[in-house]
């Protein structure tokens, strides 16, 4: 899509979205952005974005609508209903959720827009507050391989590793399984920080030697360091997680699987959002461990 002429509209600015339209923006995008909260937004109103007073008057006047919000009955808000996005894009418009929702929801939206000649397509991410900041997230997207090629430079500029994972749905699910995985990860994480503290030895140094090796992972690289450090500050939200491991659970019950490390981690979680850390980062779980 040619930057001169394409305009962008943002829903949801939260601790991703604020740096994904901060690189569209330098990219020379056109950006018009709404949330619930104007504040969140004015340091990239002060940097030239465009305000718009709702869902509907930032929906008339985009090209390409991205959507970044919390739940998925915060989608349903922002998509449905007579003031939703749907109801009043013009056609040919591009709109993609890159909140991680449900799977069936984004199929549900995909048939509602080809309705009205819309293109959507579910494109949640992966990378947390440093790959949105560095343009490094990994993207999962779902839907017509035409309009993903055409959204496919907005994308790059917000990513590198960029996969069509097949049609409507197929995005949030690749999404699930990647929260399934660092579910189970992010407590061993937190056990092999307490385990090196409890040896005596400098967990710092232990890093240096584990997280080249098999036991890699982005959670050991960029999150363990945080937690020596005592940093919780959000990347990605707890409560955030919670809610992503609480959809793939009900998925893979509906499929009939079973996944015990996820069982276990949402319960640790939730367990940690019950000390009031919510809002925390992710890497708020090992406080936990270390009582």
């Amino acid at each position: 899509m040619k930057i001169n002429d394409t305009t962008i509209g943002i829903i949801g600015t939260g601790v991703m979205g604020k740096s994904m339209v901060t690189n569209l923006q330098k990219a020379g995008y056109q950006i018009n952005l709404y949330t619930r909260t104007k504040s969140k937004a004015q340091p990239l109103i002060n940097n030239g974005a465009t305000w718009k007073n709702s869902v509907s008057e930032l929906t008339e006047s985009a090209d390409v609508i991205i959507t970044m919000v919390g739940y998925p009955s915060d989608v349903e808000e922002v998509y449905f209903g007579n003031e939703g996005i749907l109801e009043n894009a013009k056609p040919s418009t591009y709109v993609i959720d890159m909140t991680t929702s449900k799977p069936s929801l984004a199929e549900e939206i995909y048939k509602q827009a080809l309705t009205k000649r819309i293109h959507a397509i579910d494109a949640p991410v992966s990378g947390g507050d440093i790959g949105a900041k560095n343009g490094t997230l990994a993207i999962m997207a779902g839907g017509d391989e035409e309009a993903f090629n055409t959204v496919l430079p907005i994308f790059q500029i917000l990513g590198e590793n960029i996969v069509l994972q097949g049609k409507a749905g197929a995005g949030q699910h690749t999404k699930l399984c990647n929260q399934i995985t660092i579910a189970s990860n992010m407590i061993g994480v937190c056990e092999a920080i307490i385990y090196a503290k409890n040896a005596g030895l400098d967990p710092e140094r232990v890093l240096e030697s584990i997280t080249t090796g098999a036991a890699g992972s982005w959670s050991l690289t960029n999150l363990a360091p945080r937690m020596i450090r005592g940093d919780y500050d959000p990347g990605f939200y707890v409560k955030h997680f919670i809610k992503d491991m609480t959809i793939a659970l009900e998925s893979a019950q509906e499929m009939g699987l079973s996944t015990p490390g996820l069982t276990l981690s949402l319960k640790l979680y939730k367990d940690l959002a019950e000390t009031g850390e919510d809002d925390s980062g992710t890497q708020a779980l090992i406080k936990l461990f270390e009582k």
